[in-house]
């Protein structure tokens, strides 16, 4: 149980590490101190402009679009309702997907931010920060990553795990900077205030799980 504890500790300041970056972020989006940046990163990015890479972008776009996630999400809940019967992890994967929706939105109408009008290649509506796609996909990926690593004992697989789902998380974050419908902040943001949430739920999750187990061993 200490080696679990310490497992607690970490994720729990992981969380709060996330929670802080975030709001030193925002304080830069606030006060548009992190122009510069922004301007600097979107033209690296757009500078590889090609017909090819618009089509993979927009895939990528699609990929994290909150209807494609949304779909992928009822089958994984199905999947571990029906067919591992697993429902505290399908009450986690709900509470996941759910909160970061929420926090996303919440987030959107305190800032208010504007999205880029430098040079879009797709039309989007809404607000800029946190970016939706970024949030929503860290919390997916991370979450099944969370799942899938404790039902998958060999180091290869769990790394394998880990990879796509970092390819897949940055390619959705950069997707939306190379198409000119987001501001590099946004995606940052959308990465720490994502990673805020699954940390905390992860942290409660186990948490309740030493707990309960400690009460069925008394």
């Amino acid at each position: 149980m200490n080696t679990l504890r310490l497992q607690f500790t970490y994720v729990f300041f992981l969380g709060l590490l996330a929670a802080i970056c975030f709001g030193i972020v925002a304080g830069l989006v606030s006060t548009h101190k992190i122009a510069y940046f922004d301007s600097m990163v979107i033209s690296f990015i757009q500078g590889f402009e090609s017909p090819t890479l618009t089509k993979v972008m927009k895939f990528f776009t699609f990929v994290g679009s909150t209807a494609f996630v949304g779909i992928i999400s009822i089958v994984i809940l199905i999947f571990l309702y029906k067919v591992l019967n697993h429902r505290l992890e399908m009450l986690l994967f709900m509470v996941v997907m759910a909160g970061t929706v929420i926090l996303d939105q919440a987030l959107k109408f305190s800032f208010h931010r504007e999205r880029p009008t430098f040079h879009r290649l797709i039309e989007e509506t809404g607000y800029s920060f946190p970016s939706g796609h970024s949030v929503e996909a860290f919390a997916m990926y991370g979450i099944v990553s969370f799942l899938l690593w404790r039902h998958i004992p060999a180091r290869a697989g769990r790394t394998i795990i880990i990879i796509i789902s970092v390819i897949m998380t940055l390619s959705i974050g950069i997707s939306r900077i190379y198409l000119g419908v987001h501001y590099p902040s946004d995606v940052i943001g959308g990465y720490l205030v994502s990673g805020f949430w699954l940390s905390l739920t992860i942290w409660y999750y186990q948490w309740y799980k030493e707990h309960r187990y400690q009460q069925k061993s008394v």
